[in-house]
């Protein structure tokens, strides 16, 4: 049982992303005792009570619910990548360390794969690795849709740019069209005007 022994750690109940979690203020080796969930044991009949929150299956025949005042292992968070897990013998339940944890890190550990699929699973995991596996599908979401729009660009910018030089050239041989017409105008202008000039001079 000395595996067992509940190491003097340092640790708090704070605010979380779920509510209540519980933190590291120290740093914590690698597999050692941090805490255990305790509680009184919960009769067969009392199952079917909606209200008990913090129950937690110790043996085949034995549960107990953890909402008392000295069980601070209640608060603690599910996570689908914990830093600690949950086990003990003799129908206890120890927390213990799965890896170093820096001081300020929020203590985890995995509910179990019934309590996953029944609970969690319905209502949307909030831990840390979910949230990551959620943004990283919306970022890949939304790269496949700009993708799509790029590929179909191009189609829709060629077609402008095909109206588009019609346009300019049509524009083009107009603006030559008054060009030569106004030089015509104005060479004819100035004949006039030279002859005009003459006529006077001859008169």
């Amino acid at each position: 049982m000395a595996r067992y022994k509940v190491g003097d750690y340092k640790l708090r109940v704070g605010r979380s992303r779920t509510g209540r979690g519980v933190f590291a203020c120290e740093d914590i080796p690698r597999d050692v005792c941090i805490d255990e969930y305790v509680g009184r044991v919960v009769k067969e009949e009392e199952l079917a009570n909606d209200r008990l929150k913090y129950l937690f299956s110790v043996s085949k025949k034995k549960m107990i619910d953890g909402n008392i005042p000295e069980n601070r292992a209640r608060f603690i968070n599910h996570s689908c990548r914990p830093n600690c897990r949950a086990e003990g013998p003799n129908g206890r339940v120890f927390i213990m360390t799965k890896r170093k944890i820096k001081a300020g890190e929020e203590i985890t550990y995995h509910y179990g794969k019934e309590y996953f699929d029944l609970i969690l699973r319905k209502l949307g995991c909030k831990c840390v690795k979910c949230l990551e596996e959620k943004a990283a599908q919306r970022k890949s979401g939304a790269k496949r849709a700009s993708a799509t729009k790029r590929a179909n660009a191009p189609k829709r910018a060629n077609g402008a740019k095909r109206a588009n030089g019609t346009k300019r050239t049509s524009g083009t041989k107009r603006a030559s069209s008054t060009k030569r017409a106004g030089g015509t105008v104005t060479g004819s202008a100035k004949r006039a005007k030279r002859t005009g000039q003459s006529g006077h001079a001859r008169v």
